[in-house]
């Protein structure tokens, strides 16, 4: 994005001309031998099939600072998981977790025998066990993570991502990817639609609150892209359901102080899958991943003192619309003078489903608001589970071999 505008309570690293490739990778190359960097994919078969992760493999074998690359492979069943070790055999510091693999199912069968719940197939379990792998081999100090549904994928994305957190004389421990989406429309409707309105929402309910302040500052803090440094990995929990990415943001806010956390402007554009929305069907799609990012947001705020009632959640229902409401017309301007394609009753259509995720949200957290879903951090695991780290090494290298 063209500008320098420093806002919010982290640090924000623009997009200014034209991308030094060259020299972002040449950098990264020194800093690997004091921060070696480990990479982490989280993936479905079907994006394997798509095309779309076999273009980030061919994109990362000209990659030369990573250390390794893990690519967790969820939904594949034994012929898929050998197909895609096979097509990507050639890589070096390459390994594949087999999620649905006997040997993983047994260790996660181990977990819930030490009451360390795992959590159901995912895309937080898949990346709370690749974190758990790459601290297990102890070869990284540095852990990157970016989604394998990109179709618009470059080396200058990771190379962006990774740079504030693997600079030897950087402070920043943690770094959250930013980007435009767009085509010939505008995209993003989770962030633009429900998140955005909906914090601007909680904000006007329960005024000024360091934690919310610090979820605005994120220019998009629904991207699956981050970086961190390996203490922090260690400590942090991770959602095991679709509330993986803000869920995110408030364990490193609660492990981590402001002027250690930053955000990274890593593409001009970004295209991926599209979540499909349904508006009756609250199980699925984008709907589905706003209810959960809704009720990880009010369980945060329980634990930073916030007491609910059931007048708030109907206030918040009403502001949210509004405001989401008026955030159409300047969207709908806003493609209007960049001659994007418009469709200001989709727009509102998405709006109105939000504010029903947002109902239901509130209405399930009433119910049961203690209702944990956050797995364990791996200094938790290590503790219930000295050997768990040797045991996951020896599954993935049988799988792997």
């Amino acid at each position: 994005m063209s500008d320098f505008f420093q806002n919010g309570v982290i640090a924000t690293f623009h997009r200014l001309g034209e991308l030094q490739l060259s020299k972002l990778e040449k950098d990264l190359k020194e800093f690997s031998s004091t921060n070696p960097i480990g990479l982490v994919l989280p993936s479905l078969y079907r994006e394997y099939a798509s095309g779309a992760l076999p273009n980030i493999m061919a994109h990362l074998k000209r990659v030369k600072y990573l250390k390794e690359i893990v690519l967790c492979l969820d939904a594949a069943e034994p012929k898929q998981f050998k197909e895609v070790k096979k097509a990507f055999a050639d890589h070096k510091n390459f390994k594949i977790i087999w999620n649905d693999g006997p040997r993983m199912k047994k260790l996660y069968q181990l977990l819930e025998k030490d009451n360390l719940h795992p959590g159901g197939r995912g895309k937080g379990r898949a990346v709370w066990i690749a974190i758990g792998y790459v601290l297990a081999r102890g070869k990284s100090r540095v852990i990157a993570l970016h989604d394998c549904d990109i179709v618009s994928y470059n080396r200058g994305l990771l190379a962006r991502l990774c740079y504030p957190v693997a600079n030897v004389n950087s402070e920043y421990e943690f770094c959250k990817g930013y980007y435009s989406r767009y085509t010939d429309q505008l995209y993003g409707r989770a962030t633009r639609l429900y998140f955005t309105p909906f914090m601007n929402a909680l904000e006007k309910i329960l005024g000024y609150l360091p934690f919310l302040v610090y979820m605005d500052s994120f220019r998009y803090a629904l991207s699956g892209e981050i970086a961190l440094r390996r203490d922090l990995a260690l400590a942090m929990r991770i959602p095991s359901d679709w509330g993986l990415e803000v869920g995110t943001l408030a364990e490193v806010y609660r492990n981590m102080a402001l002027n250690r956390i930053c955000q990274v402007d890593i593409a001009d554009t970004y295209e991926h899958k599209h979540q499909e929305l349904i508006p009756d069907n609250p199980e699925r799609g984008i709907l589905k991943m706003s209810i959960d990012i809704t009720k990880s947001v009010f369980r945060t705020l329980a634990t930073e003192g916030v007491q609910f009632s059931e007048g708030f959640f109907k206030t918040l229902n009403n502001i949210y619309l509004k405001i989401a409401q008026e955030a159409v017309v300047r969207y709908e301007n806003d493609a209007a003078i960049n001659h994007l394609n418009f469709d200001r009753h989709s727009e509102l259509g998405c709006v109105e489903a939000f504010a029903v995720g947002i109902k239901l949200a509130g209405e399930t957290f009433w119910e049961n608001p203690s209702k944990p879903n956050l797995l364990p951090n791996w200094h938790r695991v290590s503790a219930a589970v000295p050997e768990f780290f040797s045991l996951m090494r020896k599954a993935v290298a049988e799988d792997n071999d």
